[in-house]
């Protein structure tokens, strides 16, 4: 059975919080109106009324349950998003025609933000302005505390790291896959866009964090990258892929971990992937990848700085790529990737291991049923296995699977709210 939005977390989120979102949205637009005059003259103006009007629509079909509708401009993924809502019109166990609250959470939650975005691009001159842009960067100076710490502690690290054995060198992987696995709470999205930055390091609070990962598998991704390292070829790189969720601090945390790989020598190569349009009110764009690491790089503390200096650096010699990819931001389970968009997942299998970040990776990952909790990772994966991959996740759904048997009715017993985010499952689909 999908997550559907019948007095669920679902229903709340598609009742309040989205709506929510789609007015600070267009607040957000009203804020920029003499920006838009500025740069484009009237031209600017009236494509800011046009966006919000379109918008002011879009909240209202949301919150009167109106029929979901087929997209209408001509971007390069509407005919797959139409075929989709074909599909959903024609499910089985489905209501004939999909509605906001009548329909899987995942499907309409994704389709809100595709609307935003054609809101935008179908009104030329503001059609790049990216309505997200100022909550990701607000989030990423309001964290620089926790920035500065955690770069200090990994430049630190780096001036010991060939001296370290192996068992050390495990250590500080557990430590930065802790951090970044930590990073993902910093999401607007699950906050409607209110503050959700990082306030204070948390490599002081991981010790009193172990007792909230419900599934850690971190052993089996060691042991991964160990023998992946000592399979490799002169022609054959090590790779590992990491699937990016938020920008802000949760963006350094990757970066930092994805920077260890490289100077422990676990990998020759690390490719980031990241939406192609603004996506969940603080998903990574390009723009937001770049411009991460330029706000470091021409930081005026030290370690910052050079932290920001090497990963430019990276990218320019090629052991650091970015890419997008407009799959990621279509609302089909990952379990349909090789048929919707097979040179993705031509490149996906390319790598020795997959990290996905975040709660809507996992949610496409699992294909955002009401699994039972015990239900195996690799079953609910529905045959997607490109490569080895691996779940960094904070729960902010009720979608969980690996978990023992009685874990979640023990869990559900001493915290009726326990998938509101503060619990954290790593989960790991071996090559098995």
């Amino acid at each position: 059975m999908f997550n559907k939005c019948i007095k669920s977390f679902a229903y709340f989120t598609i009742k309040d919080r989205l709506p929510q979102i789609l007015t600070r949205v267009i607040d957000t637009l009203h804020r920029h109106k003499n920006e838009f005059f500025e740069e484009h003259g009237e031209k600017g103006v009236e494509a800011e009324k046009r966006a919000i009007s379109f918008l002011s629509k879009l909240r209202n079909e949301l919150q009167t349950d109106k029929p979901v509708t087929p997209l209408e401009d001509e971007l390069p993924d509407s005919a797959l998003w139409n075929q989709y809502l074909d599909y959903q019109r024609n499910l089985p166990n489905g209501n004939g025609e999909p509605s906001w609250f009548q329909s899987p959470w995942l499907y309409v939650e994704c389709y809100m933000y595709r609307r935003i975005h054609a809101a935008l691009a179908q009104n030329p001159p503001i059609d790049n302005f990216d309505v997200f842009k100022e909550g990701k960067a607000q989030n990423f100076f309001e964290s620089q505390e926790a920035i500065i710490a955690l770069c200090t502690y990994f430049q630190e690290l780096l001036k010991n790291i060939k001296d370290l054995d192996e068992k050390q060198l495990q250590e500080e992987l557990f430590k930065l896959l802790q951090v970044s696995l930590w990073g993902n709470k910093c999401d607007l999205s699950f906050s409607a866009g209110e503050d959700s930055s990082q306030k204070s390091s948390p490599l002081q609070s991981l010790e009193n964090m172990i007792p909230y990962i419900l599934v850690n598998d971190m052993e089996k991704v060691w042991s991964l990258l160990v023998n992946a390292k000592k399979n490799r070829t002169e022609r054959s790189n090590v790779r590992v892929d990491i699937i990016l969720d938020n920008a802000g601090f949760e963006l350094v945390s990757d970066l930092v971990l994805a920077d260890f790989l490289l100077s422990s020598k676990l990998a020759d190569e690390v490719y980031f992937h990241g939406k192609s349009i603004p996506w969940y009110v603080s998903d990574t764009t390009k723009h937001d990848f770049n411009w991460t690491i330029k706000q470091l790089g021409s930081a005026n503390h030290m370690w910052m700085s050079r932290c920001g200096i090497n990963w430019e650096g990276n990218l320019k010699k090629g052991v650091w790529v970015f890419r997008d990819h407009m799959f990621w931001t279509l609302p089909h389970d990952f379990s349909s990737m090789s048929e919707v968009a097979p040179d993705l997942y031509a490149e996906l299998q390319k790598s020795n291991l997959l990290l996905f970040k975040g709660d809507l990776n996992y949610r496409k990952l699992t294909g955002d049923r009401k699994w039972e909790c015990s239900v195996p990772f690799h079953q609910a994966l529905n045959k997607f296995h490109p490569a080895p991959l691996c779940s960094l996740r904070t729960l902010k759904s009720d979608t969980q699977v690996g978990l023992k048997p009685g874990q979640g009715e023990e869990i559900q017993a001493s915290d009726p709210e326990w998938m509101g985010g503060c619990s954290a499952p790593f989960a790991l689909r071996s090559t098995g």
